[in-house]
């Protein structure tokens, strides 16, 4: 071939694919753009004051509002009573969120330049930051004790060599009274099966506390399983109680964990239901869910849990009776991360 139709190809290829790029960044920046305008028929949503102080505003929710438009992605409230009715929202944004007793936990991206950071931000009761962490991955789960004083996250991370290509999880705990920060539960000991456990592949993750201020439950995996344990803040222990459980959550009355499950007969890509287990006498029950939920639920009062899948937004809530009956009900579209306030 003739070095000038040589050029004139390469030329060509070249104007070709600085053209294929310039339509991707136009196409990817107007997709983009969309999110930023109130999608027809969505939430009506206003700026204006969201506290997370028990006696402001009446029994309410704050949650990430997902609906499209200059508000998306901020912490936002609504009228726990008229969930579907107007939002404030805040002008803080978090991707996982959680509040108790006037203490809020934001898991947030800030954006950089070639990739995100994240950081864990805990609030007061005006949204205003009393403490920060920096975080090793993405934010998947966020609790804050019911008495305010103790915060847990979880995260995605990369690069554990037993993990391979997958993700595996560091799940950190911060004690507001005393300022003590622990990076990683699996610095924690490890009882299971009566003896002390120790194992490369530890991971936990779905932090949920009791009352106490002192005792939590959360999940572990190791050996290709997964278990529930029960923590003891003050002693550094956790304990095995249960194979086959993801992250629970503790009842208001302390005497139940709802949890999801992994069934076996479903699809790999959608394995979970969610169960309800009672801790007196270690029984459990099915909830009148059939679709698989990934996710962490959350109690509105000793009866009922609230949880997310995927809508047309990213997400919406859905609640469900939490012995069994009924039948899952939609709550709030376009939100996600809730917290029953109030």
């Amino acid at each position: 071939m003739p070095l000038q139709r040589r050029i004139l190809i390469l030329v060509s290829a070249v104007v070709l694919l600085t053209v294929i790029g310039a339509l991707a960044v136009v196409r990817a920046s107007s997709r983009a753009g969309e999110k930023d305008r109130t999608q027809a028929g969505g939430p009506a949503i206003t700026r204006g004051e969201v506290s997370l102080a028990a006696g402001d505003g009446g029994r309410r929710i704050v949650f990430r509002n997902m609906a499209w438009g200059p508000h998306r992605d901020e912490l936002a409230t609504a009228a726990a009573g008229a969930p579907e009715g107007p939002r404030t929202a805040s002008g803080v944004s978090c991707l996982r969120f959680h509040a108790a007793a006037g203490t809020g936990i934001c898991l947030r991206a800030d954006k950089g330049g070639v990739q995100d950071a994240y950081k864990a931000v805990v609030l007061d009761a005006r949204l205003k930051e009393v403490a920060s962490r920096p975080l090793a991955g993405i934010p998947t789960r966020a609790r804050v004790s019911p008495g305010g004083h103790l915060v847990a996250w979880t995260v995605f991370v990369g690069g554990d060599s037993y993990a391979g290509t997958n993700f595996s999880t560091r799940t950190s705990l911060l004690d507001l009274r005393s300022g003590r920060y622990d990076a990683s539960l699996e610095d924690f000991t490890i009882h299971k099966d009566g003896k002390t456990y120790r194992n490369a592949d530890v991971n936990f993750w779905g932090v949920t506390f009791a009352a106490d201020e002192r005792t939590f439950y959360a999940t572990l995996a190791t050996g290709g399983r997964t278990h529930l344990v029960r923590g003891d803040l003050a002693a550094r222990t956790v304990t095995t109680l249960r194979e086959n459980l993801e992250c629970p959550s503790l009842s208001p009355d302390g005497t139940r964990l709802v949890f999801k499950k992994r069934v076996a007969g479903l699809s790999p890509d959608a394995p979970w239901r969610l169960y309800v287990l009672d801790l007196a006498t270690m029984a459990e029950a099915p909830l009148a869910e059939e679709r698989s939920v990934d996710d962490q639920v959350v109690w509105t009062d000793d009866r009922t849990v609230v949880y997310s899948l995927p809508g047309d937004f990213g997400a919406d809530l859905y609640s469900l009776p939490a012995d069994g009956s009924g039948a899952p009900a939609r709550l709030m579209t376009s939100a996600l991360a809730p917290a029953f306030l109030g």
